[in-house]
Parts: structure tokens; sequence; C-alpha cells
């Protein structure tokens, strides 16, 4: 068997998400179809980084699986890109160890958030930007979002019924970006795992936050009283990307 390790992007509109799941339309499903066509009927199982839910995006996702004969890497990604549906686009292929593994290599993983904080709304974004039409102070945003950099327990800004029992994990960057010809927010989160809706979690916070119905200090005090009602709304999925996995060497 020869492994493959993909980078792949998606529009995760039409999606119930990366996962396979019964009477549901995933990306996993999507890209197995193909790959079983590819490799003359025999079923090919893909294992990915981490799993995006319904309506969330992928500029840099990353998948593996095997195939029992060599290929040449850019004649199977070309097969790849031009045989999955239009909303899903490969990037790239290249042979791996068999040793690799997209989700358990040690990696750190960056999302985008996008809101769009015009008035009235971009339509032609409607998919790809949260829309938010309520006055909103960036500087409480840029104080409060700073906080959430460090290893803490996130059991705050976890979706109630998750189980994954340890809930401490590293941001190693958070950060607040206004792309003003859009009139969009830009939320950049960079850590070595995430929590089920914790990022959008995180930007419903910093959202009520900007618009005065909170304090800043309200971030401490979800850290460390660890009580989700604390928190602000979660944020809807249509703003949330995948951008980016880097491995260790």
């Amino acid at each position: 068997m020869t492994r493959y390790k993909a980078i792949i992007s998606y529009d995760g509109h039409d999606f119930a998400g990366f996962q396979r799941q019964p009477h549901e339309r995933s990306v996993q499903e999507e890209i197995e179809k193909t790959l079983i066509k590819i490799n003359n009927g025999e079923q090919v199982v893909i294992h990915g980084a981490g799993r995006t839910d319904s309506g969330v995006h992928a500029l840099g996702q990353v998948i593996h699986f095997d195939l029992p004969q060599k290929r040449d890497e850019e004649k199977l990604r070309f097969a790849l890109d031009t045989q999955t549906p239009e909303d899903i686009d490969f990037i790239s292929v290249e042979e791996v160890d068999d040793k690799f593994h997209s989700r358990y290599w040690k990696h750190s993983k960056t999302y985008e958030f996008i809101v769009d904080i015009g008035r009235p709304k971009n339509p032609m974004m409607r998919h790809y930007a949260t829309h938010y039409p309520y006055p909103l102070d960036l500087k409480l945003m840029e104080k409060a979002i700073i906080k959430l950099e460090g290893t803490h327990d996130f059991t705050g800004f976890t979706a109630s019924g998750t189980s994954v029992e340890n809930k401490v994990r590293t941001i190693t960057r958070a950060r607040l970006e206004f792309d003003e010809n859009r009139n969009f927010l830009i939320f950049t989160f960079s850590g070595n795992g995430f929590l089920y809706k914790q990022i959008r979690n995180m930007v419903g916070t910093l959202l009520k936050i900007g618009n005065g119905r909170m304090p800043v200090e309200q971030i401490d005090r979800i850290l460390i009283e660890q009580d989700r009602h604390l928190a602000g709304p979660t944020a809807a999925p249509n703003g949330l990307y995948l951008k980016e996995i880097r491995y260790e060497e």
C-alpha cells in the first residue's frame, strides 16, 4: 500500500460536515466515492485532520488515504480534482511515509472567522460570512481577544454535551483585523486543537463585548469559572474557515 497526503479546500454550504453520516451529504463520502472509481471499484477510506461542521468551509483541510499501487502525484491530484464535485478542490497530493496520520501526527490548526458588518449586508457573501448589523467597538474586541491566547481550560467556550474530557487547549495566536474595503471583520485563531464549537462561541462572545453588552473582563471570568452560560451566543457556521494545518517535522 502507498499512503498519500492531500490538501483540499471545500465550500461547506451544501455539506452536512466533513465526516460521513447516514442520509447526509458529506465531504468524506464524496471523496471516497471518487477514490472507489480511481481504485477499480475497491473501497478506500480517507482520514481527515479535523471534522468541520455543517456549513463550515475549508481552505486547507488535510486528509490521507492508501492506494494499492504507486501513482503519479500530479495525475492523481488532477483525477481527484476533476472527478469530485465542484465544491471540493484538490490543492496538492503527495506520497508520504506510511506512518503519517493526518489526525494524530502533531500539528497546529489555523481558523478564520469572517463577519460582515456592512449595512446593508453583502448578499453575495451570505453563505460565506456571518452578518452582524449592530454597532461595534473594535478596540474593546482587540483587548478581549488577546486574553484568549495561551493555555487555558476552554470549558466555558465549549458546546454542552461534548464527550471530550480534557478541555485544556493552547491558542498561540488570536487576532482581529478589519477589512475596510469589504466591511469585514476577520478573526484568526491558531492553536494545537479546538473544541466543539469553541471558535464560534468565542466569536459570539467577542461580538457581544464589542457591542457593549459584556465587559472585556468577561473573557477572564469565563476561563476561570468554566461556565458556558457566561459566554455569548454561538456564531453561525457560515463565517468559519479551516485555513491551514501545519505538521511538526
